[in-house]
């Protein structure tokens, strides 16, 4: 008979995702590293917030991240 396999979290998806106690996915924006200093106060702003990622995106970071749900 067969072991089942342990369910495991992919963590280079866990340090990029965080799924919300309603379970909406969030995520950062790009472009927030570097070269900042050219971007003006308004766009580093919106930057600064977190946004909610498209369904499609969602659905496979729910399932890399099954413990956080």
């Amino acid at each position: 008979m067969r072991r089942a396999r342990n369910q495991k979290t992919r963590k280079s998806v866990a340090k990029r995702f965080k799924i919300t106690a309603t379970g909406k996915v969030m995520r950062s924006h790009a472009g927030r590293r570097h070269l900042l200093a050219s971007k003006s106060p308004d766009r580093r702003r919106r930057l600064r917030k977190q946004v909610e990622a498209p369904p499609g995106d969602a659905s496979r970071v729910k399932e890399c991240l099954p413990f956080s749900h």
